[in-house]
Parts: structure tokens; C-alpha cells; sequence
């Protein structure tokens, strides 16, 4: 009865849901390509590469989960390497990044609707051995797909807020039937462990793993792009101060900017790069910052023939996707988006894992253990409005010993709070029943 119910909401709410769902596809741009994927449609594409494998399908929600997953992939090719790794994505930009980043020996595909003919295609043509979800996005029909056909499922680098936990109890009689079938959990803390307990997780398949986020975050990689080049190739001197605003949602442009402005009376050679957290942001911001008279130049145009113009621009806007990581690297000051003007939070991890400042807003909820362990700690420091924001970034940009001792704090966190990602696979491994490989002898 409750899964009719489901399935009769679902298909109404699609109904009314779908002009919006198109529209937004058409903003994020690239939808038409392989858009029968999300049809459940995938047996011509995926019959000669999965015929007679052992399938492990991990699905990663955007371009945050993509992240965590390439890291998770690596690792499972390693510690499984007779099976074939197949990796969903719910978004055309979590696409582009597994386009441009994922092994060619992995599959990537769209994730199903969740309708159940759908889901029954999708399984039908991938005949997964486990699927693997990366933090959240369970959609009941896939979890009841797997339940009938005896597929184990994993959720790693589980978070719960409690926010999300009020919502998941109002509608337990629905969650239960999906949180109860896990074959394990991989948790980021112990008070998580406590709300999937009382959603009806069992205890025996909850694993404390600690927050994939700190691993995915290590510098392991050559960047994607030199940015520093970048800003050069803009005008934008080597000496210059470097102001980051990463993932910012609506609102925390303009503060930026003016703040920015300010600040230049002091600093004349700061620069600032804003990064939305969602690229189709970038008309509004270059139009907000247009109406300020800031000079700005939009990522999108900077390619070999670009020439900076003069005078040189104050301010870079990413209309990008997958180069966040690039521009923290040459920043001397970074500010977590979403934290501000927005209730939410973005990850302070990854800039702190390259050693960098790191100053986020009151509104980290999304991320509050992570946050609160950096404050412990003094590895970031964390401001209540505009004008504090202002008088944080002028000491810190006028004190380089103050920004590297900060960095360095916060550098010391994410290292001791490595070593989720071996205790996610082996969560994995251990329950498909597979041998771990062992790593050869230095004499070998």
C-alpha cells in the first residue's frame, strides 16, 4: 500500500514538477546528450562493456559527490579489481566532471527518474552485483528495486542533519522500508550513528568512518588548470593580494564586492574571484556587479587570444565549473559561500587542506561538526556578519604571519582526520566477501 501511494504522488508530482525540471536542465546546458539515460534507457550503450561482469554501480549525486567519488573509485579498482565500476550522476555538470576526470575503464551514465519501470530498466541492463551511494539522494523506488532483486546497497559518508532528521521521522512509514535494508552505512559521526539508529537503520551495519570529505580534499593531483597563468593572462599581478569567495549563492556576491572595494583603500593590489556555487549564476553576478561599476571579467572569455583590457579588472567571476580547487590555490584569503546569506554552508575542507585562510559566515549547518572541529582547533575563524567580515579580512590580509599560522592550523585538522576512505572500502569489500589484495614489498 505505501509503495502505491508513492508511486501514485510521484507521478503527479512529476507531472506539475516537469516544466521546471526542464527549464533548469536547459540552464545548466547539456541535457539533450544521452537524455534517454534518464529514461532508464541504457541497453545499447551499456550491453558489450557490462555482458558477464561483476558490476558495482556507485551513484554520485552533483559535481560535490562526483568529488568524494573518484577518490572511492580509485580505491575500489584496487581493492576489487575483477569487478566493472559503473558511476551515475543525477546533473549535466556532475557529468562534465566525469567526462573530464573519470578513468576510461569506468562507465558513466545519467541516474533513472524514479519511476518504477525505470528503475526495473536500469537494473535490468546493469545487473549490479552492489550499488554504492555517495552521502544522500535515495530514492525509495531504486532502494525497493535492489531489496527484490537481492542486491546489497551502501550509503557511504553518511550525514544526517537535524533538520533532515525531523523530515525523515515525519515520513518514517515510508523511510523505514529504505533506510531498513542497508547492507552498511559508512557514518561521519557518532550523533549520525544515533539518528539512523532511531530511522530504523540497524546498529550491525552502521561503520563510524569519519567524513570522506577530508580525504577527497588532499591535494593528490596536479590541478586541472594553471590559474595562476590565468590571472596573469588578466592582468592580475603575482604580488597581488588574493581574495577567494568559493561557491557563493545570491546575495554574497554584492557583500564580496563591496567589502572588496573598501578594502582597496588599504590593499590596492586585492583581487577578488568570485565562484558561484551554480555557473548559470554567472549573468546575474556579472549584472549585479555591473550596477556597482566593478570592473570584472567572466572566466567563460578568457581563452590563448584573450588580451586583459586597461585598466585591469578588480574581480574574475568563474562561470566554471570543476576549477574551484585552481583558484584556492593561489588565494591568500578564501570565504566559504552559502554561509552568509544563505542557511547551508559549503565545504571548508578543501581550501584548508591546501593550507589556506579560511573565514566562513554563522550559517554552516550543513557542515557543522566539520566547522566546529576547525574552530576547536583555530584552523578557520568564523564571522557573524558583513561587518565583521570586513574587519576579519583587513587583518588578515594585512598580517601574512597571522593568514600562514591559520592555514597551517587548519592544514593540521584535515590530516588528523584522515583514513575514511580505507575503512569505506573495506565496509564494501568485506561485505561482497572478496580477498583484499595486499600491496607488494618494496623488494617485489
Amino acid at each position: 500500500m505505501i509503495r502505491w501511494i508513492y508511486n501514485l504522488l510521484f507521478n503527479v508530482g512529476l507531472v506539475f514538477a516537469a516544466p521546471f525540471y526542464f527549464l533548469k536542465l536547459q540552464r545548466r546546458g547539456g541535457w539533450r546528450e544521452n537524455f534517454g539515460q534518464r529514461w532508464g534507457l541504457y541497453e545499447g550503450v551499456l550491453k558489450q562493456t557490462l555482458t558477464n561482469r561483476r558490476v558495482v554501480w556507485l551513484h554520485a549525486v552533483s559535481v560535490g559527490e562526483v568529488n568524494l567519488c573518484l577518490q572511492l573509485v580509485d580505491a575500489l579498482q584496487r581493492r576489487l579489481p575483477h569487478h566493472k565500476l559503473v558511476v551515475s550522476t543525477t546533473t549535466s555538470t556532475g557529468m562534465a566532471e566525469l567526462k573530464r576526470r573519470l578513468p576510461g575503464s569506468v562507465t558513466r551514465i545519467y541516474y533513472p527518474i524514479d519511476r518504477r519501470r525505470q528503475v526495473q530498466r536500469a537494473l535490468s541492463a546493469i545487473h549490479p552485483r552492489a550499488m554504492v551511494f555517495i552521502e544522500s539522494e535515495l530514492w525509495p523506488n531504486m532502494i525497493w528495486g535492489l531489496q527484490r532483486r537481492d542486491i546489497p546497497y551502501f550509503l557511504v559518508n553518511a550525514r544526517i542533519s537535524e533538520r533532515s532528521h525531523r523530515r525523515y521521522r515525519k515520513g518514517a512509514f515510508l523511510f523505514r522500508s529504505v533506510f531498513g535494508g542497508f547492507r552498511g552505512i559508512g557514518v561521519q559521526t557518532p550523533e549520525d550513528c544515533t539518528r539512523l539508529e532511531s530511522l530504523g537503520v540497524p546498529s550491525k551495519v552502521l561503520h563510524l568512518t569519519g567524513s570522506l570529505k577530508f580525504e577527497a580534499a588532499a591535494p593528490s593531483v596536479k590541478p586541472p588548470m594553471d590559474a595562476r597563468a590565468l590571472l596573469r593572462q588578466i592582468g592580475v599581478a603575482d604580488d597581488a593580494l588574493i581574495l577567494v569567495a568559493g561557491s557563493t549563492h545570491s546575495g554574497e556576491e554584492v557583500i564580496l564586492a563591496r567589502i572588496a572595494a573598501r578594502l582597496r583603500a588599504t590593499f590596492p593590489n586585492l583581487f577578488l574571484i568570485l565562484v558561484p556555487r551554480h555557473q548559470e549564476r554567472g549573468g546575474e553576478v556579472g549584472k549585479a556587479l555591473s550596477e556597482m561599476d566593478v570592473r570584472f571579467v567572466f572566466r567563460s572569455l578568457i581563452n590563448p587570444e584573450f588580451r586583459p583590457s586597461t585598466p585591469s579588472p578588480d574581480c574574475l567571476v568563474v562561470n566554471s565549473t570543476g576549477e574551484l580547487r585552481s583558484f584556492y590555490g593561489c588565494a591568500d584569503v578564501v570565504f566559504i559561500g552559502k554561509s552568509l546569506t544563505s542557511e547551508g554552508g559549503q565545504n571548508p575542507i578543501e581550501p584548508a587542506a591546501l593550507g589556506k585562510s579560511v573565514v566562513f559566515g554563522p550559517h554552516m549547518e550543513n557542515f557543522a561538526q566539520i566547522s566546529a572541529l576547525f574552530l576547536r582547533h583555530r584552523g578557520a575563524v568564523q564571522i557573524a556578519d558583513e561587518t565583521e567580515l570586513e574587519k576579519t579580512l583587513q587583518r588578515l590580509l594585512a598580517s601574512p604571519s597571522e593568514r600562514l599560522e591559520l592555514g597551517t592550523r587548519g592544514l593540521a585538522v584535515v590530516r588528523e582526520n584522515q583514513g575514511a576512505m580505507n575503512k569505506t572500502v573495506e565496509m564494501i569489500a568485506s561485505a561482497l566477501d572478496e580477498t583484499i589484495p595486499t600491496a607488494p614489498s618494496p623488494e617485489e
